[in-house]
């Protein structure tokens, strides 16, 4: 990873700026925000105001911005509700319940103007906003749609926001309430997601280096490393984390915008080379060898390729249990555990971007076994294949991390690697 020295404005051509807490704080602009933007314009860097607070209308961001001598245009502001918007645009809804506030759902209609909103139902979409008007009644409401099938779409999860007196609830409370009353994950449009970065990015060069500037770790910083842009955190002092790679770690740390002209050091980062998941889940994995010392492998029926038996951990579960239950269900052979091979845990091979929509990020356990009884058979749900195979004649399109695993089971010592 390589390091550049000098002012950290030159290292960048867009610049995607948090509104709240980084350009102003309430109604009040932030010492040197109006100065630092009107030196990017001069460098001819292009800007744009984001924010994730889903209660204004986007055009009353753009103008109070304007009216402080901020933005120059309406095309430089946006808001997660204005964004919200077109990602229902997209997903060509006909019904929506939508709780918020006014300018949130003038945003929406102004996007989709045959959009029927809050008639009654039935709905096919539920969003959650926020307005400090949201009753109980209406949170019983939106959750009874979910429950019936309506999608369910967030605008934001950032569960506070900065004001003049400190931090005030926001979006993410109350969608954590209805996420919680229905067991439903929300789509969520704003940072750290990529609707809303996607959206303020929108039809510029694809080339162009992007920095997000914000004063979060986990919207902010997270959310640009999610997009492969760079990110600068506006913090008194920068933050510690344990591990490099963090994705909350920023690439440089400043205290206001006036920094931006200031020498300083900035520290690249490389690209996350996967997609980001959207869970996080305890895995398994069994290598099973038969008596002439042949490996068990499973055709998968979703993707058509081979690999170990493996599966996810079920609520009050051990993972030797699971594994078990995996390779019997999997295969239809009762195995018994001979010792454990590894922890992996290694994002670009461990996370997996299913058909049905979801990305998971698996933690693997992998045991070596032996099977103690049964009879083969491929599971018609998840299977189409299944069979013993000799170490030198393994099928070509196995499961990208599954050879590893394999490796690590025949090595004599029993380590356990954690990967």
């Amino acid at each position: 990873m390589s390091s550049t020295a000098g002012i950290l404005a030159d290292a960048f051509d867009v610049f995607l700026l948090d509104v709240d807490g980084v350009v102003r704080v309430g109604a009040d602009i932030l010492p040197g925000a109006r100065a630092a933007v009107d030196r990017l314009r001069n460098l001819g860097k292009t800007i744009r105001f984001v924010t994730n607070d889903p209660r204004p209308r986007r055009s009353e961001v753009f103008g109070e911005l304007a009216a402080e001598g901020m933005a120059g245009s309406p095309a430089e502001v946006c808001t997660v509700g204005w964004t919200t918007g077109k990602v229902l645009k997209r997903l060509a809804v006909r019904s929506a319940l939508v709780l918020g506030t006014a300018g949130l759902l003038a945003d929406i209609a102004a996007a989709c103007p045959d959009l029927r909103v809050n008639d009654g139902g039935p709905y096919d979409v539920v969003v959650m906003g926020y307005a400090d008007t949201i009753t109980a009644r209406q949170l019983d409401e939106a959750a009874g749609w979910i429950a019936q099938g309506a999608r369910f779409l967030a605008t934001n999860t950032d569960p506070s926001f900065p004001t003049q007196k400190g931090r005030a609830l926001g979006t993410g409370a109350v969608v954590a309430a209805l996420q919680a009353a229905t067991g439903q994950r929300p789509v969520v449009v704003g940072k750290p997601s990529p609707p809303l970065f996607e959206e303020a990015t929108r039809g510029l060069d694809p080339r162009a280096r992007v920095v997000v500037i914000g004063d979060s770790p986990a919207t902010d910083v997270a959310g640009a490393h999610r997009m492969g842009y760079a990110a600068v955190l506006v913090a008194d002092q920068p933050p510690t984390f344990a591990v490099a790679e963090d994705p909350r770690r920023p690439e440089a740390t400043i205290r206001s915008l006036e920094d931006l002209f200031r020498p300083g050091t900035l520290t690249p980062r490389p690209r996350l080379g996967f997609p980001w998941p959207e869970a996080i889940l305890p895995g398994v994995a069994a290598v099973v060898f038969d008596a002439q010392g042949r490996v068990l492998l499973v055709q998968r029926r979703d993707t058509g390729q081979w690999g170990l038996p493996s599966g996810h951990v079920e609520a009050g579960e051990t993972v030797a249990a699971a594994v078990v239950r995996e390779v019997a269900e999997e295969t239809g052979l009762a195995v018994d555990i001979d010792r454990l091979v590894g922890v992996y845990s290694d994002p670009p091979s461990q996370v997996f971007a299913y058909p049905s929509g979801p990305v998971v990020h698996f933690v693997t356990c992998c045991f070596a076994c032996r099977v103690r009884g049964g009879a083969l058979r491929p599971d018609e749900r998840e299977t189409t294949a299944v069979g013993f195979f000799e170490i030198t004649r393994l099928p070509e399109n196995l499961l990208p991390m599954h050879p590893r695993w394999l490796a690590d089971a025949l090595t004599t010592t029993p380590t356990v690697w954690v990967r």
